[in-house]
């Protein structure tokens, strides 16, 4: 699969939230249901689109998941 990013990440330090894509790119309207994932301390929101694909991987609470390391290595947003 040349050319397409196979898992891309962002992190948004003021929301602390990071999300994991896991299809190039999401557009608008793409991600038509969520499944919430309760977490200690934290929440997973799985994105999957009309087919039951899973798009992406929200975690609300990120600092208190995923390691500082990753999320200082993620895309910066906000």
């Amino acid at each position: 699969m040349a050319g397409v990013e196979l898992v891309r990440m962002t992190y948004d330090s003021a929301a602390n939230a990071a999300m994991i894509y896991l299809a190039d790119r999401i557009g608008p309207g793409e991600a038509v249901r969520q499944q919430a994932v309760p977490l200690s301390g934290a929440e997973m929101v799985l994105d999957f689109d009309a087919d039951g694909v899973l798009l992406g991987i929200e975690v609300i609470g990120a600092r208190g998941t995923i390691s500082a390391e990753v999320l200082d290595a993620a895309e910066q947003i906000g």
